[in-house]
């Protein structure tokens, strides 16, 4: 149901690509909200399941551009906590779509999936088969897919974590409390060995993060893009890309 690109934006992708691989740098790792699913559905006259469907196929399809260019990891923005309060029928089918599309990115050739969330609040059936499809060893690709996720939670889990380790260490509280550090918080996040987004993308026209990402995000380039997600183009992440290599990145103020 995606509108046809026209050959102006073709044209216009070309142009893009050209300037990328002339000069401008690009993003190891890029974070994408993938928002407004609900709300192209609505416009549409479709039903909010058929958003959700558009919008997962549209994450295949982004993930396709991010390996065109050498992204190395990807973090997908695909079920927050507060996504499981809604109506059961619409997390019933949520559960559905998000299992078929983590088995499908799975698939991809060169992809490694990572899950990043707190798991024990999902529902049994989601849990085992997002976890059947995660994958190790080397790829071109680590796409992490955060489920379930809230950054706030993230970062308790991650405190939670290194206490309960320093605890079985037998360090004493005033110990950790002296010696506790960013770096150390970074390494129990659910991204631990992973380098910060360099870019976060938000679909939809809203310009907030909505809890993702929000201690790794720190120094991040954000860019906020007024399509909805199912209606978000290859031309849009080249945009996305383009305005990224441009900026004067300032690890600071």
């Amino acid at each position: 149901m995606a509108r046809p690109v026209s050959l102006l934006y073709r044209l216009y992708e070309r142009r893009l690509l050209r300037e990328l691989d002339r000069s401008v740098p690009v993003p190891r790792h890029v974070g994408v909200i993938t928002d407004g699913n609900r709300r192209w559905a609505k416009e549409f006259g479709a039903t909010t399941a058929d958003g959700h469907r558009a919008g997962a196929e549209k994450i295949v399809e982004f993930l396709g551009w991010c390996d065109e260019i050498d992204v190395d990891i990807v973090t997908l923005y695909v079920l927050s906590k507060e996504n499981l309060a809604r109506s059961a029928e619409e997390v019933e089918v949520l559960i559905e779509i998000i299992s078929d599309l983590v088995e499908k990115i799975a698939a991809l050739k060169g992809v490694r999936v990572q899950l990043v969330g707190d798991l024990e609040i999902l529902p049994p059936g989601l849990r085992a088969r997002l976890e059947a499809a995660t994958s190790a060893g080397d790829c071109q690709m680590r796409v992490n897919v955060a489920v379930g996720y809230g950054g706030r939670q993230e970062i308790v889990n991650a405190v939670k974590s290194l206490l309960r380790l320093r605890t079985d260490e037998g360090t004493d509280l005033e110990t950790i409390i002296s010696e506790l550090s960013p770096q150390q918080i970074s390494e129990h996040l659910y991204t631990k060995g992973q380098p910060d987004p360099d870019l976060i993308i938000r679909s939809s026209g809203e310009q907030r993060l909505s809890g993702f990402l929000m201690w790794q995000s720190a120094y991040s380039e954000f860019y906020f893009c007024e399509a909805y997600w199912p209606d978000f183009r290859r031309t849009d992440f080249l945009r996305a890309v383009r305005d990224y290599g441009l900026r004067q990145r300032r690890f600071g103020k």
